[in-house]
């Protein structure tokens, strides 16, 4: 029975399905004006509302033009050629058809923007564009949008980076050798941003320099470098052997942008502190030697961390906060008289995260933890035990180790390449997760304005079999039901 009930609801959940797509069709394809969407070019007459059924849903025509309309504008502004127009709308329907189907995905996920978040999201795009957030609709309006349509759109926007943050962004992984590359790739763009002052050694060479010369003169390079590491200046050097033309100014080129810097120099820096020389190395102007003299642009990211280990006490309907800190203070007095508090926390803590090791938390930045558990962290001196305290996780007693300042900028260089990384593989990932919705895997139901009478043929036969097997009487009441819910 149990069984039959299943296959009946679920027979009834498909024929609602159904029923309310066919009553959808109808009412947009009648004749009944409220349901058509009037030609664009201003004429005045009726055109077909439909341009796809998605599910349940539709794009109307009225959508593909508005986007038209947009993209054309956008190509003029940027002087491109515009592609065929109904090349241009097929792209657009096929856009809409793919945008409607993760819209309805979304829903389902129940994923939906509140009014202030979309505000607040609204806000930032003012502030950036820096005008107030009551100001924003008049800035909109002077380019010709719709406040009401652009926040709409957004909303939508917003909607769908939820969900492909759900989807996607699991489907995406970054391999070390990828990271790899691609820092040594940054690494040489950053260095073109970078201001350089340098030093310089040419021992020039000709078309006609021989092997003989080319020889000598790399082992003469060579010999200079060694002699500069022992002990002599660069500038003296470079006044009695480089031929270059700041040789009489010890081979000083002054701050100049990585940028504007040979590519075969920056590359001979890449990695080099101040201080440093290059490695002796040949263009086809000879041979050169470089010294680093100072860099500007490439400042390290200093963080300042803290180091804490702490003992945490959840409360529970057996022990309540009271308990938990007479609890705390028993420990704390335990710890202070036998002094071994990471022996302590590894027995009694319940932070699975840190109880293993003795409590320790590692080095922290500032901003890291919970507000109550920082302000006490940072009021303690080196190696004092607080007293219990309480914070959103439970009660605690923190032990401070030390603070540091520490140079993060290799970790954050590696963090910005890996979000990178997966930034440029997201809209590939997109596109391929949109493809599966859009072919099959998803469950989307899709009908363009071309197939459109035989799509409603099909599913009105398909209903009208289910109907009539089940009764005039019945069929008559889920139709107002079906129909009720569309009104609504």
């Amino acid at each position: 029975m149990a069984f039959l009930h299943s296959m009946n609801h679920n027979l009834f959940s498909e024929m609602i399905r159904k029923l309310k797509l066919i009553i959808l069709i109808l009412i947009l394809q009648s004749n009944q004006g409220v349901t058509q969407t009037r030609d664009i070019g201003g004429t005045g007459d009726f055109i077909d509302g439909i341009a796809a059924i998605v599910n349940d849903g539709v794009v109307l025509r009225s959508e593909v033009e508005d986007q038209v309309t947009m993209v054309i504008r956008n190509i003029e502004r940027q002087g491109a050629q515009q592609p065929p127009i109904g090349q241009l709308r097929e792209e657009v329907l096929e856009r809409l058809i793919l945008q409607r189907i993760q819209l309805q995905r979304a829903e389902r996920y129940g994923i939906a923007i509140s009014d202030e978040g979309l505000n607040a999201a609204i806000n930032n795009v003012a502030l950036n564009n820096n005008v107030t957030f009551e100001e924003f609709p008049e800035v909109l309006a002077a380019e010709g949008v719709d406040y009401f349509k652009y926040r709409n759109e957004l909303k939508q926007q917003i909607t769908l980076d939820e969900l492909r943050q759900r989807e996607v962004s699991s489907r995406i992984s970054v391999s070390q050798s990828e990271l790899n590359s691609y820092l040594i790739l940054q690494k040489e763009e950053d260095q073109k941003a970078y201001d350089f002052d340098l030093s310089h050694i040419l021992l020039p060479l000709t078309s006609r320099s021989g092997q003989g010369e080319i020889n000598r003169k790399q082992e003469m390079i060579n010999d200079l470098r060694s002699r500069i590491e022992e002990g002599e200046s660069f500038e003296s050097v470079a006044r009695d052997f480089s031929e270059g033309q700041q040789a009489s100014n010890g081979g000083r080129l002054g701050w100049m942008k990585g940028g504007d810097l040979p590519e075969i120099f920056l590359l001979a820096i890449g990695g080099s502190k101040i201080g440093e020389l290059s490695q002796p190395f040949q263009s086809s102007s000879g041979f050169h030697l470089l010294k680093i003299n100072g860099i500007k642009g490439n400042d390290p990211v200093i963080e300042e961390q803290i180091n804490v280990r702490h003992i945490l006490i959840k409360t529970n309907e057996i022990l309540d906060d009271a308990a938990a800190e007479e609890k705390l203070k028993t420990i704390r007095t335990q710890i202070i008289n036998e002094g071994d508090f990471g022996a302590v926390a590894s027995a009694v803590s319940e932070d699975p995260g840190s109880a293993q090791d003795g409590g320790d938390m590692d080095w922290a930045p500032k901003g890291f933890f919970v507000p109550e558990f920082e302000e006490i962290a940072y009021s303690l001196e080196m190696n004092q035990i607080s007293a219990p305290f309480k914070s959103r996780y439970g009660w605690h007693i923190i032990q401070y180790l030390g603070q540091r300042s520490h140079d993060i900028t290799e970790e954050v260089q590696r963090r910005k390449a890996v979000s990178s990384i997966r930034n440029l593989k997201l809209s590939d990932e997109i596109e391929i997760w949109a493809r599966e919705l859009r072919d099959g895997g998803g469950t989307a139901t899709i009908s363009t304005a071309k197939a459109l009478p035989a799509a409603r043929a099909r599913a009105q036969l398909a209903v009208r079999k289910t109907l009539v097997s089940m009764g005039k009487n019945y069929c008559h009441r889920l139709q107002l039901v079906v129909a009720r819910k569309i009104a609504d």
